[in-house]
Order: structure tokens, then sequence, then C-alpha cells
């Protein structure tokens, strides 16, 4: 099964699908897909893991909140991410991930669109023939 997809749905921002037999599967493409909006994701290397804990009324303001999550780190420490292990409580609509990547570095990683935020226009998350899909619009 592909991880995600790039959707041809808007000029101004980037929409991607991701999949995922889980819902931890599914909230961990999400994170790879937007990550490889913004960098070739098969440069970064493993080296720094953050823990990242966020909570949602939902599913879709969940995957809002942990997209957003990730990208603070970017702002703020300058760091791209290539592995997340998601873990989603439905219950208590928590996730718990550690994510994993390095400092950008521009001479060795490739830089292609910087991502300013995840919106809710045109999410949906839901689950298809026994899988899990997300749309996600990302704001560039």
């Amino acid at each position: 099964m592909k991880k995600f997809e790039f959707l041809d749905f808007t000029t101004a921002d980037v929409c991607f699908r991701a999949y995922g037999a889980t819902l931890d599967e599914l909230f961990a493409n999400a994170a790879l897909a937007m990550f490889e909006t913004m960098v070739e994701t098969k440069d970064v290397a493993p080296i720094v893991a953050k823990d990242i804990e966020v909570n949602g009324e939902d599913l879709t303001s969940l995957m809002f909140n942990w997209l957003n999550e990730l990208l603070f780190y970017v702002d703020a420490e300058g760091l791209v991410f290539s592995e997340f292990d998601a873990k989603v409580d439905e219950k208590r609509m928590a996730l718990s991930a550690k994510a994993s990547g390095e400092q950008i570095d521009f001479q060795k990683h490739e830089t292609k669109t910087g991502v300013k935020a995840c919106t809710y226009h045109e999410m949906a998350i839901e689950k298809r023939n026994g899988k899990w899909v997300a749309q996600v619009i990302v704001d560039v």
C-alpha cells in the first residue's frame, strides 16, 4: 500500500492524501507527506528525536494539531523529520508520538516548498474498505 500521494487540487497550497492500515500508520504517513513537501525525506537522518503529545476533539482536529505541532519544531528549532512513530488513542482523542530527524542542513538536504501551516480546508479522515485515508491541505 502506498503511504501517500500528492493531489493537483489547488495552486496556492499543497494537497495530499495519506493512507494507513491503522490510525497510527495514517498519522505517521500524513506527517511524512507533509515533510516530503518541504525536503527530500530520504536524506534526513533520524539523529534527533522529539516526543510529541497532542489532543483533539475529533480525528480531524487531532490531525490538525499533530501536523502543526510538528511545524513548530521546524520554525523554532530548525528541525526536519523523516521517521514517525505515532500512537493514536481514539477514545481520548490523543496522540503520542516520537518524531525523528535532524537539523536542516542546506548543503545536505534538498529543500522544496516551505509549509506555513496545516489547514482545516477540505480536510477529511475516513475509513474506506478497511483502510484509513486522510486528505490534508497545507498552506505554503
